[in-house]
């Protein structure tokens, strides 16, 4: 009777690591079905200062408590063109997209594919003017972003080097114009 109970307990055990090893781990360590409903669910909670980054496959997975990885088993650029559509259904945040500065400079010959691939990235951020930083310091600022606020991170199944595309969210119905006005306005009540 001990020998089946813990046969039972084995296989169990080994069904869960395997369950989980293929599935998709949140920083809660839940077993998350489908990203695009964890996406919705987040986008509400989600205001300027978080972050939602559309990944390749070989991105890390970051230790900081904030962020949050979710593998898609999905092409990249289906998932980056979901967020661009949860972002424009949102008016409390707009984005502020950023790419990796090396994209612009990878081959053809070094990464098959890889031209297609910016000229449809080009096409779907038509409207949102990414600009480009070098890929370390977007990682850093995801893993200072990631001590105080919330970033989630859609890892797809691309094999391109340097090809995240990274959201910064900013406030969607307040503008830099005003909050310098603002701030000039504080400025000179103290004077």
């Amino acid at each position: 009777m001990n020998r089946t109970l813990l046969i039972v307990a084995i296989g169990s055990a080994c069904l869960t690591v395997t369950h989980a090893g293929l599935g998709q781990i949140t920083e809660s360590n839940k077993m998350v079905s489908d990203w695009k409903s964890v996406l919705a669910e987040r986008m509400p909670e989600y205001g300027h200062r978080n972050w939602i980054v559309i990944a390749d496959s070989a991105y890390p997975a970051q230790t900081r408590a904030g962020i949050e990885t979710i593998v898609t088993h999905e092409n990249q650029l289906t998932v980056v063109k979901t967020v661009l559509e949860q972002l424009g259904q949102a008016k409390h945040v707009r984005p502020v997209v950023y790419l990796d500065k090396e994209l612009g400079y990878v081959s053809d010959s070094d990464a098959a594919g890889i031209e297609a691939y910016r000229k449809d990235l080009t096409k779907l951020l038509a409207n949102h003017n990414p600009a480009s930083l070098p890929h370390e310091q977007t990682i850093a600022k995801l893993d200072k972003t990631g001590e105080s606020f919330k970033v989630l991170v859609l890892k797809t199944n691309l094999t391109l080097p340097y090809t995240s595309v990274f959201f910064e969210l900013d406030c969607g119905y307040w503008s830099h114009a005003a909050e310098a006005r603002i701030r000039e306005a504080i400025k000179a009540a103290r004077k």
